[in-house]
Parts: C-alpha cells; structure tokens; sequence
C-alpha cells in the first residue's frame, strides 16, 4: 500500500506535469492589429519548423469581397471587413461589411455592413477597408475606409453603438482611407479620428461610445499609422505617429508627455512605432527613420538619430525607409524592409546600415513583407502571397523555408502592372489566417499536422 504522503507527492507531481503541458501547449488568438499588445509577437508552442514539400494544409476558403484589413481571431471566430461595389453603377459607391465566421470550419456567423462611397480615396487603391478589427471581451471594434466607426456584439453582429469621424467629428479621409484600428486601453477605445480642430485622437467609453477624452490638433492628414501603448518611465505612454510629429500621451487623459517633430509627405506615416528597451523608432518613406531614447525615470525622450536623406531610391541611401513595413528591434539591431523591397539590418544605435538583402521580397516600388516574431525566428507573410520562415540576425538574413500561401490580387498601381498583397494575417491557435481580394483562408502551422 502507498503511504498516504507518497500518495500527496504522486498527485502534486501529476497536477505539476499536467499544469506544465497545458501551459507549453496552451493556444493564443489574434484579437487585434499584430496581435497581443500590438507587439508583432507570436508565442505559441508546438509550430512546424519548414513547410511541407506539397504546401500548408488549409482547413477552409471562404469567398470574400476585396479590402486590405487584416483579420482578427478572438473566442472561436475569425472577424474581416470587405467591400463589395454597387454591380450597377460602379462608380466607388457600394458597402462595407463586417464578417464574423466560425473559426473551426469557416462557417459565415453573421454579417454587418453599410453603405458608403469610395469616391473620395485615390482610386488606385479603393478597393475596401484598411483596419484590421479589435475584438474585446463580447464586443468587436471595426472602422472602414471611410471613418464609420461601429461597435458590435460578437456572437449577433447587433451593433451596440457607432459614430461617423466625418459627420460626428469633421474629419477629412485621408487620400488612401482610414487605417488606424481602434485600440482598447481599460475602459477606453482610443481612435486616430483625425476630427478638425482638435481631435486627432480621441478616446471613448467602450461600452457606450461616449466621448472620453480628445487630444492633438489637426493640422494636416490624420496619417495612417495604429495608436500603441508601451510602458516606459514609470509611466503608460499612448504613442501615437502623425504626420507632423511623434507624440507620447497619457492615455488616461489625452494629455500630452512629450512630442518631438517629423514631418511626412503627403502625410504617410504607416509603420507602427516599435520599442524595445530604451529605443522607440518610427520609418517614413520619405525622409528614412527616426530613433529616440526614452527616458528610465519619467515619461520623456530624446533624438537618438534620424535619417538625412531626401531621397528614398535605393541607391541613394544607406537608412531605411519603410513604406508599409513595420521595423523589428531585436537587441542592438534594426530589420526593416526599405522603400523598394530591400531588406536591410542598421545597427539601432547609430542608424548605421549593416547589410542589405534583396532575397525576401520582390525589388519593386512599395515592396514590403509584415514580419512576425516567433522564438529566434521570423516567419514573413511577402507582397507576393509566399509565407517565409526566417532568422534576422546582425550579419545578414537567413531564410529557412517559403511556400506559397495565398494569391496576390490587389494592384500595386503607380505605374507597377504587379499584384500585391497588403495584408497582415492573423497567428491564432496552430494557424495561419490571410486573405486577399477574393477569399479568406485559415492553414495549419501545427506541427502535428505534418
């Protein structure tokens, strides 16, 4: 017979192997913009470490309408916005909408939509919304091209509330949409509204769409950057990139921290500022890339070092200038994916170009690559539709594998005759979600699965 405190030591020891596997295999969603904290980071356990020869096994297609918002997978549901044009008149005038489908089987849950007119964007580009959605707790945040802003409940689709920038707030649509996704702090859904005169920001009550707070007057575009929070000199700090200038904010109030000045052309600030340590950074396409120091004991920062060129040709500077691309910063080094598809290494603390590489994306005019990070690797989702595993490191670029995810069918306009794919996917439970034009789709990175 077992003695009873062997017996308690069996049992803690069981519970402990239990509790151990359950949190090694414990699976995330993607419930917003880059996922958790906006961090472009994926944790989960169990991923395959190359593609399988005959490619990824996709589990469902669903046929979609056209749009470069990314998706968002929260609770058992994946969340897209497309568009779809008036058939009979196509003339930029048609809906946007909001689909909620079953995670598992790809099942259409409900659907949202609204009419509204692309006639004020750059035609180019005005094929459907931009923002990827912002699931929290029973509510889904979503905002289309056009600045309708509409809270819904996740299992119905009933909305609970919305507002329109332009009509509620005096907003003007910048040329290329509204591309800022909504971002959850507490109680608050903070906005880039771009309202005239003094609302570039705006925080609401999340359950009510009561105005909370506003912050930063309008004097040019509102941009297209996404709001992001990190902690920093003992203090919360809503970092938010504008076309005049990079502003921290306490995001409980809307008051401003400290600002330093940048301005863009023709307002495009797209990449998402990213921290790491001390170092915060934004890249333009225009004028490269800006590094501050944030301050350790009080919310503040200072110039690190920001690019000099007025030229973004690829042979005319050694910096990095991102169009859509969001740097990374790991330790002492920056990675980024510059103006024409060149990836390129800078050392973080000088601006100090390492290498460059042309071997991940196509070296083409607005190229660009939305990398994420998992463990000591990347994996890399291209304009042309391919999914890359690779390892950025201080002495170059190291690709492990690449299969073809999805087509590219967005127009690159501007001259360019290629096809592109702009959107950033989703990393969710063991899989890939990505869309383009046409479809929808969810593949297994489980590495069970092969």
């Amino acid at each position: 017979m077992t003695h009873p405190t062997h017996m308690r030591l069996l049992i803690s020891l069981f519970l402990i192997a239990v509790v151990g596997a359950a949190a090694t295999t414990e699976a995330d969603d993607w419930r917003q913009w880059r996922g958790v904290d906006r961090l472009g980071v994926w944790h989960e356990t169990g991923i395959l470490e190359q593609f399988p020869n005959e490619g990824l096994k996709v589990t469902w297609r669903v046929p979609i309408g056209s749009g470069y918002a990314g998706p968002a997978v929260a609770d058992g549901r994946v969340f897209v916005l497309d568009w779809v044009e008036d058939p009979q008149t196509r003339t930029l005038d048609g809906i946007e909408r909001v689909i909620a489908l079953d995670e598992a089987t790809g099942a259409v849950l409900w659907t949202h939509e609204w009419r509204t007119s692309y006639r004020m964007l750059m035609q180019t580009n005005a094929i459907g919304p931009r923002a990827t959605p912002t699931v929290d707790g029973d509510r889904v945040y979503v905002v289309g091209a056009t600045g309708m802003l509409v809270c819904l409940d996740v299992v119905t689709g009933e909305p609970v509330w919305q507002t329109d920038y332009v009509t509620d707030y005096n907003s003007s649509v910048p040329p290329w949409g509204v591309a800022g996704a909504p971002l959850v702090d507490g109680d608050r859904l903070i906005a880039i509204v771009g309202g005239e005169p003094d609302a570039l920001v705006v925080a609401f009550d999340k359950r009510t769409g009561v105005e909370i707070w506003r912050s930063i007057r309008v004097a040019s575009e509102a941009g297209y950057g996404q709001p992001v929070i990190y902690e920093a000199g003992g203090a919360r700090q809503l970092i938010v990139w504008h076309p005049l200038a990079l502003s921290s904010l306490n995001p409980e109030t809307g008051d401003i921290f400290w600002e330093q000045a940048w301005e863009t052309q023709s307002g495009v600030s797209v990449a998402t500022p990213v921290r790491s340590g001390s170092y915060l950074m934004i890249s333009q396409l225009y004028y490269g890339s800006l590094m501050m120091q944030l301050s350790a004991d009080r919310p503040a920062a200072s110039l690190l070092w920001q690019g000099t060129s007025r030229s973004y040709q690829p042979d005319e500077t050694d910096g990095l200038h991102a169009m859509i691309t969001t740097p990374v910063i790991i330790g002492d080094y920056v990675y980024g994916v510059g103006s024409a598809g060149e990836l390129r290494g800078l050392d973080a603390r000088t601006g100090e170009r390492l290498w460059m590489s042309t071997a991940m994306t196509t070296q083409e005019l607005y190229s660009t690559a939305f990398m994420v990070q998992h463990r000591d690797r990347f994996f890399v989702n291209n304009d042309e539709g391919d999914l890359i595993i690779a390892q950025l490191t201080p002495d170059g670029y190291v690709e492990i594998d690449r299969t073809h995810l999805i087509d590219a069918t967005s127009e690159a306009g501007y001259g360019s005759k290629r096809h592109v794919n702009w959107v950033h996917p989703a990393y969710a439970n063991r899989h890939i979600v990505q869309r383009n034009d046409h479809e929808i789709i969810r593949a297994s990175l489980a590495a069970s699965d092969y």
